[in-house]
């Protein structure tokens, strides 16, 4: 297919649909493909009050579900949504947007499923659209279309036949086959404003099972490997890593938005408040940065070996449990179960949010927070109820307190023979000084003769 050309027979740049099949790559699991669907909700050009997420049948189909009560799309707002690299979002009443790139949405849809149908009301309009790797399969386009249909909801009757050509494209690849069942959809959105967003063809795995698990009660999981499931006490994987419940409950640092999963409200749990032991007197200042940015220490009251820095940007999780200066030695177990928790919006996040740009910042970054654990480390230290993790095991505590009593009576002996050697030291000194003095009268002695 040749490129399309402008009035000035400039070739323009098209977006090939292998784009949209390979790009669903860059998140590493579903839990950050959810979140960038959460993000859109959250961010406050929607400044949605509350999301559901769930799972539904439709058509045979097992489908992922999204639901919100923010402002709704335009089908302006629609179509960049489903575009690459539209992203306008500002801050609104102090509130900082998460998404930056536009991008969000199509790879964090595309990672769960090969196919998204949006239905969306705004103040005005109703407005549905599609973004679909099936159906561009099966037309055998080269290029990326999306389906868009926009009316205004006093039209609603007859709006959806002024977009024919969308219509019956969304018709025929699509579970919703007429009109009548596209326009109930839009009764599941109950307020006068809100989106829901229905994803089909859900991913699987390269040995076909699902990569989402239904089947626990108000949660959706992560299947476990084999390998996992052989001792059900491993507690060597976050709880956030498996259950999207624990994931959701310290996305935010400071929840505004509720989250209900399978109908079921998420509790939030900020992970600066959760923390036992907490200092709250640290701060760092980047190079870039007017302004000190706080951080929070403290020992976690969860499993003993999830610790290191949970890292905020606009207030979203970005990377957990990243282990910083003392943490980094195994055989280190002062700084064990210590939390550091840090907003650092002055940091770039990656494409999919799961880290930051590696740069002199981030580096300066990592090196300033390990000296600061290092030091909240030794002050916590020298009192004997925060050394370990409140859930920490009898038998943990006591080989711990053990093996810490061992090492203060090591540096004890250090401190003891590093005496000696400062008084050892002094006397050589003395003794120097005295033959110094000797050789100098020795020599001084044949010229006093007569």
């Amino acid at each position: 297919m040749a490129a399309a050309q402008t009035e000035h027979e400039v070739p323009k740049s098209m977006l090939s649909i292998h784009y949209l099949r390979n790009n669903f790559t860059s998140h590493t699991g579903p839990f950050s493909a959810i979140a960038e669907l959460i993000d859109n909700a959250y961010d406050p050009d929607v400044n949605a009050k509350q999301i559901w997420i769930d799972k539904t049948q439709i058509r045979d189909m097992e489908c992922l579900t999204f639901r919100d009560d923010g402002n709704g799309l335009s089908r302006d707002l629609m179509h960049q949504m489903l575009s690459y690299g539209f992203s306008n979002k500002k801050a609104l009443n102090g509130k900082l947007p998460i998404g930056m790139y536009g991008s969000g949405f199509q790879n964090g849809s595309m990672h769960l499923g090969k196919d998204v149908l949006i239905l969306s009301k705004s103040k005005d309009d109703l407005c549905v659209g599609m973004l679909s790797q099936t159906y561009l399969e099966k037309t055998g386009s080269n290029v990326m279309l999306v389906p868009i249909i926009s009316f205004k909801k006093q039209e609603e009757n007859n709006g959806m036949r002024e977009n024919q050509a969308s219509l019956r494209d969304i018709r025929e690849h699509s579970p919703f086959k007429t009109e009548e069942v596209l326009l109930t959809e839009f009764q599941a959105i109950e307020g006068p404003t809100g989106t829901k967003i229905i994803i089909w063809n859900l991913r699987r795995t390269s040995e076909g099972h699902r990569k989402l698990d239904f089947n626990t009660e108000n949660d959706i999981r992560i299947p476990c490997d084999d390998s996992d499931t052989s001792d059900t006490s491993d507690t060597s994987v976050p709880e956030r890593n498996s259950s999207l419940r624990a994931y959701c409950s310290i996305l935010y640092l400071k929840p505004s938005m509720k989250i209900n999963i399978r109908g079921q409200r998420v509790e939030n749990c900020p992970i600066d408040e959760s923390l036992e032991s907490i200092d709250r007197s640290f701060n760092y200042q980047p190079r870039a940065v007017k302004r000190k940015i706080p951080i929070t220490f403290g020992y976690t009251t969860q499993s003993i070996q999830h610790y290191g820095l949970m890292m905020y940007y606009k207030n979203r999780l970005i990377k957990a449990y990243h282990r910083v200066g003392c943490q980094l030695n195994d055989k280190n177990r002062r700084s064990i179960g210590v939390i550091g928790v840090i907003e650092c919006n002055y940091l770039t996040p990656t494409p999919n949010k799961e880290d930051f740009v590696y740069d002199d910042t981030n580096r300066n970054t990592f090196l300033s927070l390990g000296n600061k654990l290092n030091v909240y480390s030794k002050k916590r230290r020298l009192n004997p109820s925060d050394i370990v993790p409140t859930q920490e095991t009898d038998g943990e505590r006591t080989q711990d307190n053990d093996q810490l009593q061992e090492v203060e009576q090591l540096e004890g002996e250090k401190a003891s023979l590093s005496e000696e050697c400062k008084q050892t030291k002094a006397q050589l000194t003395k003794l120097t000084a005295w033959r110094k003095g000797m050789e100098a009268q020795f020599n001084k002695a044949p010229e006093e003769e007569p």
